[in-house]
């Protein structure tokens, strides 16, 4: 495993999806309604660099950190991976004197999200629980999908036999993303696209899940028509490639 991938997989894929957890959870909804618009950026050494953007309860994310109220800066992928597995604590080298939005709001924000994305039996148990817990590991998954198509030596010898184009993820009766390829880069939006060139579609939520944690096969799945694959089906052959380094990364 790649530390600098990685890098590009917490920021983009794990920490990427507090604007939709903002979206879907009303704890973290209330966390994200300040009194004024808040950036908190991160910049990793010789990785990525992303601010995510608070506002009117809701959350986006931009790259680069050009503007920001705070900022940490993190001297190599390896110690920004570490502040995500808390064994590395932040330190501001701008805004010091925002430190409370830091120990108070982001970190709670941070621990609902692991609480769903690190969801156990019993709590997948709840309907409402799981199809937050499923849509958010699913954002998770597809941003993860294209940082590892960019920046893995692996993904990126798969993504290199993608042709340009949209590719649709979606979940019946749940959430659309689309791979956008260009010259082999690959980027996530969390939309269906007009016009894919290939289109890999769950049928439902727990089939998806089932699948994300690895307790179905997918070729099975594929034999019994409980995943459906359509167009450029090369196109679905390099994602799913990648897709098992994506396993690498998220465990």
């Amino acid at each position: 495993m790649d530390q600098t991938t990685l890098a590009y997989v917490n920021l983009y894929g794990v920490l990427g999806a507090l604007p939709r957890l903002c979206e879907l959870d009303p704890d973290a909804k209330r966390l994200a309604e300040l009194k004024k618009p808040f950036k908190l950026g991160f910049r990793v050494k010789n990785g990525p660099a992303a601010t995510l953007n608070f506002e009117n309860g809701g959350c986006t994310m931009t790259d680069g950190t050009d503007v920001c109220d705070m900022r940490l800066s993190f001297s190599s992928p390896e110690k920004f991976n570490g502040m995500i597995a808390g064994t590395v604590k932040p330190f501001p080298w701008k805004g010091m004197h925002h430190v409370l939005f830091l120990l108070r709001r982001f970190t709670k924000l941070t621990d609902i999200l692991t609480k769903y994305l690190k969801a156990g039996p019993k709590a997948l148990e709840d309907e409402k629980f799981f199809a937050v817990s499923t849509e958010l590991m699913f954002h998770v998954i597809a941003q993860s999908v294209a940082q590892i198509g960019n920046h893995d030596k692996i993904g990126a010898f798969s993504a290199s036999n993608i042709v340009d184009g949209d590719i649709e993820l979606s979940i019946g009766g749940g959430p659309s993303a689309t791979l956008s390829v260009k010259d082999h880069h690959l980027t996530a939006r969390f939309e269906a696209p007009e016009h894919p060139r290939a289109v890999m579609h769950f049928t439902s939520l727990k089939l998806a899940r089932a699948l994300f944690d690895g307790q179905v096969n997918a070729v099975a799945c594929i034999g019994r028509g409980e995943i459906e694959m359509r167009g450029m089906i090369s196109m679905i052959d390099n994602v799913n490639r990648i897709l098992d380094r994506v396993a690498v990364y998220l465990s």
